[in-house]
């Protein structure tokens, strides 16, 4: 257990941003099987329309620096590549 103040405040910040990354990266990993799913189907409309709620989810995560941004544009790459070959 810290003993100091400052270390007390540190745990409740860390446990609150802790929550807040869980968060982010719970609705990355939502957005992403989403479009998985609609890519499987063969759906492409459907397919690009959840593919923007994931790069939003994805660019956000980025800006909280939750993620590293080459992580991110590894992350909307390979969901766009998966979407341009259904789309042919």
């Amino acid at each position: 257990m810290p003993i100091k103040k400052a270390a007390k405040k540190f745990i409740k910040s860390s446990k609150k941003k802790n929550l807040l990354n869980k968060s982010y990266k719970n609705k990355i990993k939502q957005a992403v099987s989403e479009t998985r799913e609609f890519i499987d189907q063969k759906k492409p409309k459907k397919a690009v329309e959840s593919f923007k709620k994931a790069q939003k989810a994805i660019d956000k995560a980025k800006q909280k620096k939750v993620i590293k941004k080459n992580t991110a544009k590894r992350k909307k790459n390979r969901l766009y590549e998966a979407i341009k070959k259904i789309g042919k």
